[in-house]
């Protein structure tokens, strides 16, 4: 394997693995730490207020470690495939817009996508759960609607807000469209992508916790059941659990966008 990198000029892709670990090193001590400590901090908060509270037989049925694991993996998996979908519909579809041919239907589309998003996210599982059904497959229909636009729009935007002088001096190199799209658009729209696939898993995340009124499991089924029963230490825990797993969510995506940012932007 060594001697293969060798024999590669200076300046392809063999350079990227150096570049991003360049843009790690740059990551300081408190963009590593500070978020992650806070966090915990909070969680410990959240553990020593229930250490000190007496749990009746309802509250300590729903407040141990096998429940809500459970819980909190059904929502990262609403989390992770519906925000899995979403970037695999709306990023290719956010190109093709882009594109000559298409150009003319960014409009139209883009107003259909914003239905999903006017509309409440708990309106559009409820019209799902009467109209589809209730269930996990029905969460992730409505979940990937309400954040569908996001994604779409700053595909779109990243694209068409590129230099056109960068893509005609590419265009002038002898590339082809496809070549410029890859080598030049899409490299320098991923910031602007990367924020929009940012705030769709922060969406997905807050209304993940809804899809427990249409059956869908999650951390919300805590919040449902202390609101339903009044049980402040069950509302609590839920609400805590999964404000903490949207704060670390922001801040693994966050890592992520600038170990991926091309240098230079």
């Amino acid at each position: 394997m060594t001697a293969q990198v060798d024999h590669v000029p200076p300046g392809t892709h063999a350079a990227l693995p150096a570049k991003k670990r360049r843009r790690v090193r740059d990551l300081t001590v408190a963009d590593l730490v500070l978020t992650p400590a806070v966090l915990l901090s909070v969680l410990a908060a959240l553990y020593l207020y229930l250490q000190g509270q007496e749990l009746d037989e309802i509250e300590q049925r729903s407040i141990n470690w096998a429940t809500i694991s459970r819980l909190l993996v059904e929502h990262v998996q609403l989390v992770a495939v519906s925000s899995l979908l979403v970037i695999i519909i709306a990023v290719p579809m956010g190109v093709l817009l882009t594109r000559p041919a298409l150009r003319h239907a960014t409009t139209p589309v883009l107003a259909v996508a914003n239905l999903g998003q006017a509309v409440p996210s708990i309106g559009v599982l409820v019209l799902l759960a009467v109209t589809v059904g209730t269930g996990f497959r029905m969460a992730i229909i409505a979940l990937v609607l309400v954040a569908f636009l996001s994604v779409l729009r700053n595909t779109i935007i990243g694209i068409t807000g590129v230099d056109r002088s960068l893509i005609e001096a590419a265009r002038g190199m002898g590339l082809t469209k496809t070549a410029v799209l890859f080598t030049v658009e899409l490299p320098l729209s991923i910031p602007v992508m990367l924020a929009g696939i940012r705030v769709a898993l922060i969406l997905n995340v807050g209304n993940a916790a809804l899809a427990s009124f249409t059956n869908a499991g999650g951390l919300g089924s805590l919040i449902q059941t202390g609101i339903a029963l009044n049980r402040m230490p069950v509302l609590l825990t839920g609400c805590v659990l999964a404000a903490v797993l949207a704060l670390a969510l922001d801040w693994l995506a966050g890592i992520v966008e600038r170990v991926l940012r091309p240098p230079g932007l």
